[in-house]
């Protein structure tokens, strides 16, 4: 296991991944976080430090954080229950500059409303920060619900994509 460290205008991101011959770059991204987050995954006790190897998700990063991409093109090295998968699959189907509530996530997964709270604990476990766009669910009511990188930092990924719930 490899990690990084990125400057970032949420402060730094820890990056955690996998070499792969696939990847771009040379690395499957297995998690961004930012320190102190909840349900962050750390670097390890074996994983070694490799800023280099993570060259190609830092320029990504900062073409989104300069308003010049919309999205990413990386290679994820994620696991999660199938549950969470089909959550996680339907957050990288919400737009840049959109936003989608709890139940309508549910609602894109087939599960029954009464999951709203399942989902919202896979969308909680999502282990790729601003990667996997958990950023763009809010509440039914429009307002910002739970972001694990807290509120604030929420707030300005949806004010830098425009999105719609970005003044609340």
């Amino acid at each position: 296991m490899l990690h990084a460290h990125i400057d970032s205008p949420l402060g730094t991101l820890v990056l955690t991944g996998r070499p792969s011959a696939t990847a771009p770059g040379g690395v499957a991204v297995a998690s961004l976080s930012v320190p102190g987050q909840r349900n962050a995954t750390a670097p390890g006790e074996t994983s070694r430090r490799d800023d280099a190897a993570f060259a190609e998700v830092k320029r990504q990063l900062e073409a989104y954080f300069a308003g010049e991409a919309e999205g990413f093109a990386l290679e994820f090295a994620v696991a999660g229950t199938e549950f969470r998968e089909r959550v996680w699959a339907a957050l990288d189907s919400v737009p840049y500059g959109a936003t989608t509530t709890y139940g309508e996530i549910a609602a894109r997964i087939g599960a029954p409303r009464a999951a709203v709270r399942a989902v919202g604990g896979a969308i909680g476990a999502n282990p790729l920060l601003v990667l996997r766009p958990c950023h763009r669910v809010i509440g039914a009511d429009g307002s910002l619900t739970g972001y694990a990188g807290g509120l604030e930092r929420k707030r300005f990924l949806l004010g830098l994509e425009k999105a719609p719930a970005a003044a609340h």
